[in-house]
Formats: C-alpha cells, sequence, structure tokens
C-alpha cells in the first residue's frame, strides 16, 4: 500500500475514532461512567478543532494520489462512511441536541393551568412570587433558565440521578449562561459559556476547566406534588408544556412515580441499593441520607445533622416532603395530617406557624435522590437511623 493510501484511511479511522471517544467519554455509554475519565473528556473535547483539524490534513494529503490510482468505490465508500459518523454523532448524540431546552417558556396561574395537579414539581417560593416546574418536563429539558422575584436561576433536574436543583447562575459577579454538554459519573453536566468550565448538576460546582472549585449559589426548592403545592401558595405559576417538545415529554408522569423501565432511570423499591430512594441533607460538611421506605412508614424523622436538630416530614399524599431545623432538641415533632406539631405548637408544610403567621421554622434543603448518586457526590455520607 503506498504512503498517501496509508495516510489517507489512517486519517479516516483516526477521525471516526476520536469522534465516538469525545462523545463515549460524556455519554452513558457502556462502562463509560464508572471510570474517572473526566480530564480524558474535557481533554478532547476542548481541543476537538485541533484533532479534527490534524486528522483532516492527513486525509488531504492521501485523498488525491488515492483517487489517481484507480479503484475508486472504496475510498469514496470510506469518505461517506466516517462522515456519516461524525454527522451522526455531532447531530444526533450530543446532550445538547438530545436534551433541549424550552423554545418558549410558558407558566400559568392555576385557574389557566393544563398541568394535572397529581405531577410531581421543584416548587420555588422568593421574593413573595412562586413557581412550579413539573418534573415530567424537566426530565427532558434538564434546566431552565427563569427568573423569581427578580433573582435569575436555573432550574435543572437529571433523571439518572434523580435530582432536582436550582441555582442563581452566577459566576464570578457575572449572569451566566449554560448548556448541557454530557454527564460524569451518571450526573448531568453543564458548560458556561464564558470559561466553558464544566460544572455538576448534582452539587452545582465546577469541577474541570477554568472555574474549576466555584459553585453556583443553590435556592430553596421543595419537591411536591402540585395540590400539595397550591394548598401553600395558591397564586403560584405553572410551567407549561413546551409546544416544541411536547412528543419527548413522560405524559403520564411513569419516571416521577417510580415506573420508568430505562436502564438508568428504573427504580429499585427495596432499600439501600443503587437506584433506591434516599432523602439527602446537608449542612455544613456533615451528610445524612434517609431511607424513603422509612420516611413512608413514620412520615416524620426528628434527628441530628452535626450539631444542628433537623425535622423531615412527609405529606399524606406521600410525595412531597419538606425538612426545617429545629428551635433544639426537646422540640420533637409529630405529624397529623400536613401539620406538624411540636411543644404545643402547630406549623403547615411551609413551616409557616398556625398560629402565628408571621413565626416560621427555618427551612433546610433537602433533596430525594437515587442512593448511588448522594453517595457518589456526598462520599462520607451517614445514613439516617
Amino acid at each position: 500500500m503506498s504512503q498517501m493510501r496509508k495516510a489517507f484511511y489512517l486519517g479516516l479511522v483516526g477521525l471516526a475514532m476520536f469522534e465516538i471517544l469525545d462523545v463515549y467519554f460524556i455519554m452513558p455509554m457502556p462502562g463509560s461512567q464508572r471510570i474517572d475519565s473526566l480530564s480524558v473528556a474535557y481533554f478532547l473535547y476542548s481541543h476537538r478543532w485541533i484533532f479534527r483539524a490534524g486528522f483532516a490534513l492527513v486525509i488531504a494529503a492521501g485523498i488525491r494520489g488515492i483517487f489517481q490510482e484507480g479503484g475508486k468505490w472504496l475510498p469514496t465508500f470510506a469518505v461517506v462512511a466516517t462522515f456519516a459518523v461524525v454527522w451522526f454523532l455531532n447531530f444526533q448524540m450530543t446532550a445538547e441536541r438530545m436534551f433541549r431546552q424550552p423554545a418558549k417558556l410558558v407558566l400559568k396561574t392555576r385557574k389557566e393551568s393544563s398541568v394535572g395537579e397529581d405531577s410531581l414539581i421543584i416548587g420555588i417560593e422568593l421574593g413573595g412570587e412562586a413557581k412550579a416546574y413539573p418534573v415530567r418536563f424537566l426530565v427532558y429539558h434538564h434546566q431552565v433558565q427563569d427568573s423569581i422575584g427578580g433573582i435569575p436561576i436555573i432550574v435543572t433536574y437529571c433523571s439518572v440521578c434523580r435530582t432536582g436543583r436550582v441555582f442563581k447562575p452566577i459566576v464570578a459577579g457575572r449572569l451566566e449562561k449554560f448548556r448541557l454538554v454530557g454527564m460524569d459519573h451518571f450526573n448531568a453536566m453543564f458548560e458556561d459559556a464564558s470559561t466553558h468550565s464544566w460544572w455538576r448538576q448534582a452539587t452545582g460546582e465546577a469541577v474541570i476547566g477554568p472555574s474549576r472549585g466555584s459553585t453556583l449559589p443553590e435556592i430553596d426548592a421543595r419537591q411536591f406534588l402540585l395540590r400539595e403545592w397550591f394548598k401553600l401558595h395558591l397564586s403560584s405559576l405553572v410551567m407549561q408544556p413546551d409546544e416544541a417538545s411536547k412528543a419527548e415529554y413522560d405524559p403520564k408522569g411513569k419516571f416521577e412515580r417510580g415506573e420508568s423501565t430505562g436502564r438508568l432511570t428504573r427504580t429499585e423499591f427495596a432499600s439501600w441499593n443503587d437506584n433506591s430512594w434516599v432523602v439527602g441533607i446537608r449542612i455544613g460538611s456533615v451528610s445524612k441520607a434517609y431511607d424513603w421506605n422509612r420516611l413512608k412508614a413514620q412520615r416524620v424523622v426528628n434527628d441530628r445533622i452535626g450539631n444542628v436538630p433537623v425535622v423531615l416530614a412527609l405529606a399524606a399524599d406521600q410525595e412531597s416532603f419538606a425538612s426545617f431545623e429545629r428551635p433544639d432538641d426537646g422540640w420533637i415533632f409529630t405529624i397529623n395530617g400536613d401539620s406538624l406539631s411540636a411543644n404545643g405548637r402547630s406549623f403547615d408544610f411551609s413551616g409557616k406557624d398556625l398560629a402565628e403567621p408571621t413565626q416560621h421554622l427555618k427551612y433546610v434543603i433537602s433533596h430525594q435522590e437515587y442512593w448511588h448518586s448522594w453517595r457518589a457526590f456526598h462520599p462520607n455520607t451517614l445514613r439516617g437511623q
């Protein structure tokens, strides 16, 4: 085989292999999420145009000679096949093309909304304004950029981890835009537009790139059924289905009820398996996970996380939950319906004192999550008893 022929085929094979590896390390391919490949993935992705240009030069060095040698069908087929691979991986298999942001974000009042009130939502109340984002939409979009109470927010969800997080998209004091770039250790990653750093959805931390070590400020958010959310926030707005994305949604809410049959999104209903549900709480440097099955049975858990007394409670709907700081260890909460009671005082699931509406328990951020995800990103986590 001539040197030009070797260069031609080497360039095509090299380009195809590069494109495959560039996608493999940041998408849920067999084995890709169980290895520490973040540095390799970021290097390949950040230098992708250099690699592409290099392989293109190698191909160009041999292409003229190989077509002059005769037998044009094989090199023609090789070129078409290689560029089909390049097209497929870059226009069909990239995360941001598979999971798009809403073409037009629409939120409506309870009276106007078309969203069923048995839908699971991520709810936010800030600055006297309340908004609800249905999980059945978020699992497709992965992120929704909005504002509430005059504060910009990014509402995120990763179905492979069952993690809903809300952040202020502020980096180094600047409002930042993000796009979905892939995943690492089964958790969605976003890339910022300014520094091209990669940010982990489960923690809001930049894990590689110029912004590495920075963390997005997290916004208090609740995971409730929409019906329960409206009991506390009657004037809340609700995100509506994006017309351009309707075909991609989970209209019956199978994922949110644990009925997904997907290899990565299925639920294990026994306790403490990889895809079992837990509620995770982190206060300072101390993290603790609570078994969802135990919470369903007891509905209220009084505990301490580090030096902070907390209470975790599940509403009567068996879906909505909230956690608060207890004033001290002497406050042992019980639950009746959707009221938390201790020391002769009662509180609703927003933490409001039912007798003194100006008094509130301090909310503690808590997340429902698959156990494999919580322990991966909180390796020293404790288990609630």
